[in-house]
């Protein structure tokens, strides 16, 4: 199986934390104008939204790590790399495709469900079957967190359309699909530590 580059962990490891940050200061900057619970992490990065530049700035290096990991993350299956990597692209387009101040965009609304679908559906394209495989790219970890992360749209999804709390919901799922290339990495390199081990 093909090694994972330790500096594979840096891109990986900030996606979660720069996601986080991103909408936890974002949020800040616009005060008790926005609520995070019913209000999605797209309204922070809206054309006049007093976060926006942080949210921007925050939504495009997400894009990058993602593209990064699945860049050095080759004991993947190509399909998954290239479905995580499709997912960094979607977060960049969606930064070129900002919703608007008020109401909603299509464009921005089909990219950021792209984005969502491709990071749902990268781990269990990326899992391999074959018994040597790091825990996290084995089938049943890899299907268990493509259904959380399905979950975590439809929890979203219903939210939206009972205007109840989408900002949650949402903020759940993305912070869940960020963290998920870390856990893949982590696992790949504590696997080739443990089998380059000399036994005792």
């Amino acid at each position: 199986m093909p090694s994972v580059p330790r500096r594979v962990l840096l891109p990986s490891g900030c996606a979660p934390v720069l996601l986080i940050a991103g909408w936890v200061v974002a949020a800040s900057l616009e005060g008790p104008a926005h609520d995070s619970a019913t209000q999605t992490i797209s309204v922070l990065a809206a054309h006049g939204a007093s976060g926006y530049w942080v949210m921007t700035g925050a939504l495009l290096a997400l894009g990058a790590c993602h593209l990064l990991t699945a860049w050095g993350l080759r004991a993947a299956a190509p399909a998954g790399c290239a479905a995580l990597a499709g997912g960094g692209l979607a977060a960049l387009a969606v930064v070129l495709l900002p919703t608007p101040g008020s109401g909603g965009s299509l464009h921005h609304g089909s990219m950021a469900a792209a984005g969502f679908a491709l990071l749902a559906v990268w781990p269990v394209l990326a899992a391999d079957g074959g018994g040597a495989a790091p825990w996290a790219l084995r089938p049943a970890p890899s299907a268990a967190a493509t259904a959380v992360m399905v979950a975590g749209a439809v929890w979203f999804l219903v939210e939206a359309h009972r205007q109840g709390v989408a900002g949650v919901a949402e903020r759940v799922v993305t912070a869940v699909q960020s963290l998920w290339p870390f856990v893949v990495v982590t696992s790949c390199l504590r696997h080739a530590q443990e089998r380059d081990e000399p036994p005792a």
